[in-house]
């Protein structure tokens, strides 16, 4: 898809008619996507936002300790915004924890976009804690903007299902529901080899941004919800890894970041490519346990959903 431009402050925000395929903006999303010309003109296929979840973290200067209050209008805000610059038909995803996945749903239906589904992101290594139930899932929200037909690719997602997979039940050869024999659509919650959060230890790791989501998560969202040469759109590109999986996936794509800094890294990342075999991932079964009537061998991790 071409080369990958970073675009600062003080660069002017132009269209041009030899634009490359992959752009990330530094600064504030909230003034900068009412320039930016794709938004401005509502060219946006697929909108994956991870924003901050106001938990005090270090983001490079990034205010991470709003109130409440504060919190919701500068959500309101860049919803809005990211809204305003899909297509009808286009989808927003939103990655957002416990603490705003309800007012963010209840917000966008309000806005009278469909939800098409909310999933759960799992993984087995939550922040740990004595005094409540550990946190072990994040919240992946779809929704979809009025007007045209959603984009929707089963075919790019599916994985080996669990009667396959687990009990070798052949039904699932001969079955007739439009899906390939032994396949199915993932499941709405999210787990798996390669699904974990992206720890000190995974190959996937880059050292300077300690809120990363793993490749596979990107990938399946990407597939399903965009086509070859669709704008795909990140308001908070921090580590990069939604830039990293569209370049590879031959979708167009902006970025917007408040650090520069971060910045500068993600579109080293996008540069370099995938860490993960892309194609590889598809078709892969997601089974939490092995197949019936095989021996019982503990994983050297301990558990069968976080990989390095």
């Amino acid at each position: 898809m071409g080369h990958c431009e970073l675009i600062k402050p003080e660069h002017e925000i132009v269209a041009k008619p030899d634009r490359p395929g992959c752009c990330v903006y530094v600064g504030d999303c909230r003034e900068l996507l009412p320039l930016i010309p794709e938004c401005k003109a509502r060219e946006v296929d697929l909108v994956f936002a991870d924003p901050p979840f106001n938990w005090n973290r270090a983001y490079d200067k990034w205010d991470d300790a709003m109130s409440e209050r504060e919190y919701f209008l500068f959500t309101e805000a860049w919803l809005d915004l990211c809204i305003d610059a899909l297509r009808p038909g286009g989808s927003l995803w939103v990655n957002i924890p416990d603490d705003w996945a309800a007012e963010i749903v209840v917000y966008l239906k309000k806005r009278s976009m469909s939800m098409a589904n909310w999933c759960v992101w799992h993984y087995r290594f939550g922040q740990n804690t004595n005094s409540r139930f550990i946190n072990s899932k994040v919240h992946a929200l779809w929704f979809v903007k009025p007007g045209a037909e959603r984009t929707w690719n089963a075919g790019e997602v599916l994985e080996v299902s669990d009667r396959r997979a687990i009990y070798g039940d052949a039904r699932t050869e001969s079955k007739r529901d439009g899906m390939p024999s032994g396949m199915r659509v993932p499941m709405d919650v999210w787990y798996g080899k390669n699904w974990g959060r992206v720890q000190g230890n995974n190959k996937e790791r880059r050292h300077y941004h300690d809120n990363q989501l793993p490749e596979a998560y990107l990938n399946r969202v990407i597939r399903a919800s965009s086509n070859p040469g669709d704008l795909v759109l990140d308001p908070f590109l921090g580590s990069g890894t939604t830039g990293v999986i569209s370049h590879a996936l031959g979708r167009r794509f902006i970025g917007t970041e408040f650090s520069e800094q971060n910045a500068k890294f993600a579109i080293q990342r996008i540069k370099a490519g995938p860490v993960r075999d892309l194609d590889a991932m598809k078709g892969a079964s997601t089974a939490i346990f092995k197949k019936r009537g095989e021996p019982k061998t503990p994983s050297p991790k301990g558990n069968h959903f976080d990989s390095v």
